[in-house]
């Protein structure tokens, strides 16, 4: 199997605990998902929301052509306030492993996302992946940064 592998990172001005309370609560995830895909948690999620090691997750969500699918999450890793890691045990994907990485840096935390996936059907899992499935990918990490400086303020990194 192939395995493809993005990262993207994004200077957030707030604090660890404003960014880490709002990216591990899984509800939230809707408000930085492009509405076109119609996202939704169908999870029964506790009030208040405390991710956990073995937490599980199930989304319906639409990725191209209006074609509703179940997608299934497992929280496998927390680490409070550092990281979290969520994996597909069901779902568009062959594999899917995604981690969330927060450092509080000077200017307010670092987020770093690291993203490894990879897609069925063999030979035409990579053609599609070329020609859709990694544009696709890009273009929702680039919605989710315009939502998110939205939310929260945009933060120059002082970076070329």
């Amino acid at each position: 199997m192939k395995s493809y592998h993005l990262e993207f990172n994004q200077l957030l001005p707030i604090t660890l605990t404003e960014a880490w309370s709002f990216f591990s609560n899984p509800l939230n995830l809707q408000k930085i998902t492009p509405k076109e895909m119609a996202f939704t948690v169908t999870s029964k999620m506790p009030d208040p929301v405390q991710m956990y090691p073995g937490m599980i997750i199930t989304y319906k969500v639409s990725p191209m052509l209006g074609i509703k699918l179940d997608w299934m999450t497992e929280i496998t890793q927390v680490e409070e306030g550092k990281y979290f890691i969520d994996e597909q045990r069901f779902g568009p994907y062959r594999f899917w492993h995604h981690q969330h990485h927060f450092t509080e840096v000077p200017d307010g935390v670092m987020m770093h996302d690291i993203l490894t996936y990879g897609l069925p059907m063999g030979i035409f899992g990579r053609i599609a992946n070329n020609l859709f499935v990694a544009a696709k990918l890009q273009e929702i990490f680039n919605y989710r940064k315009k939502q998110v400086e939205i939310l929260f303020g945009h933060q120059e990194t002082g970076t070329a």
